[in-house]
């Protein structure tokens, strides 16, 4: 059974000079950075980036991130990250695809899932707060579950 996808984002990055080793291949560590850049821009679409998360009272750590590294990214290369919302009720959780921005041709597969927590009580939520049920319903892209 096929996990279903609230809704999808993408977003080009090109690989710069200081993210590689001297072998000119992206260092791991930063595919970290490549998933945030992305979901900075999804949230943004939404306008539900991090400071409106604060003005809503919550903060959303990381509380899980995998990757599956296939193929390294180089130096100069135009990569396009995928994200697809696969959870929102509660907690948000997005699977991603890293691929050759031209070519198509994978490179990384990864997931983060983060977790509401007030701010004022530093309590982790169970159910994500209506504010962002609210807001992610807002992308072009949304499909409500059945």
């Amino acid at each position: 059974m096929s996990k279903h996808v609230y809704c999808r984002h993408s977003h080009e990055i090109e690989v710069p000079f200081f993210d590689v080793d001297p072998m000119h291949i992206v260092w791991h560590g930063n595919y970290v950075k490549y998933l945030e850049v992305a979901r900075c821009a999804f949230l943004s679409s939404i306008a539900y980036d991090y400071n409106e998360m604060g003005r809503q009272g919550f903060s959303w750590p990381i509380v899980q991130m995998n990757f599956k590294y296939i193929k390294p990214a180089v130096f100069g290369q135009k990569i396009r990250v995928d994200l697809a919302v696969v959870e929102i009720d509660s907690c948000l959780r997005i699977d991603y695809v890293i691929s050759d921005a031209q070519s198509g041709i994978k490179l990384t597969k990864a997931s983060t899932t983060q977790a509401a927590v007030s701010l004022e009580t530093g309590e982790l939520q169970f159910q994500t707060p209506l504010s962002w049920l609210e807001a992610v319903r807002r992308h072009p892209s949304f499909v409500e579950a059945v």
